[in-house]
């Protein structure tokens, strides 16, 4: 049964679909079947694969509204092992249209029982607010991996999301855990990086990642290209980093913050 986990981080501009998308290439390259649900209704992780979101018959969101089949909505290897349900901005409807029904936020978790036999991973690139959407995906999940850009407010947007965490866990989900944090934009030569990563491994008492995302311009190209890191450019140190990082979500088994 394979394992599905939310990529979150209330605060916007943290790297937060480009670490779904990335981790779910490098993930896929080493053989892991993945599934990448874009589950932001900017459709960024969308069309970072290179998919014109106007051009795709069915979504999330006609999957949660009963539009369309789980498995109609899954396009079948964007990359080799690498699926992907695509979004657009009709998904943010789902905040409105859901707000009387009773399960509304159970109705992925729902869905995504239908098809996760089929994969080692589920990976959900989740939008960066709190409301029906986010909840849906951690009430999902399994566990969450946490993007954090190391900059000045890093911290200020890690408790948010932890108070997320927390009330999710006490109403919604209580098998839910925290992966790990992920560093992303790392420059090793400024000092406020370093104080960053420092100041967060003093303060969080949980499971963080050895590798650092750096901020690399390949990176940053790439979704214009429509192309995971992996296939734009994959000799680039950003490449390299996401392929270490994938390494070690295969590498943890089990979590050590609940």
């Amino acid at each position: 049964m394979g394992r599905i986990i939310a990529i979150t981080n209330q605060k916007g501009g943290v790297g937060k679909t480009t670490t779904a998308i990335n981790l779910a290439a490098t993930l896929a390259e080493a053989n892991q079947r993945i599934l990448l649900v874009d589950f932001d209704p900017q459709g960024n992780a969308t069309s970072g694969f290179g998919i014109e979101r106007e051009d795709v018959e069915h979504t999330i969101y006609g999957a949660l509204t009963g539009e369309c089949d789980i498995d109609e909505a899954i396009l079948v290897d964007v990359n080799e092992n690498l699926d992907l349900i695509p979004a657009d901005m009709n998904l943010a409807a789902v905040e409105v249209e859901f707000v009387d029904q009773d399960n509304k936020n159970q109705i992925l978790k729902s869905l995504l029982s239908k098809c996760i036999s089929r994969y080692d991973y589920i990976l959900i690139d989740c939008p960066p607010s709190l409301g029906t959407i986010t909840v849906n995906a951690l009430s999902t999940a399994d566990s969450v991996i946490i993007p954090i850009q190391c900059e000045y407010y890093a911290l200020e947007g890690l408790n948010q999301v932890l108070n997320t965490i927390s009330i999710v866990k006490q109403g919604l989900n209580p098998e839910l855990v925290i992966e790990g944090i992920v560093f992303t934009m790392y420059d090793s030569r400024n000092k406020l990086s370093q104080q960053v990563v420092e100041t967060v491994r003093q303060n969080f008492d949980g499971s963080i990642y050895d590798t650092l995302i750096p901020r690399n311009v390949r990176l940053a190209e790439a979704p214009s290209h429509g192309l995971p890191i992996t296939l734009y450019d994959s000799s680039s140190s950003g490449a390299d980093s996401y392929r270490k990082l994938a390494a070690e979500l295969m590498s943890k088994g089990d979590v050590i913050y609940g």
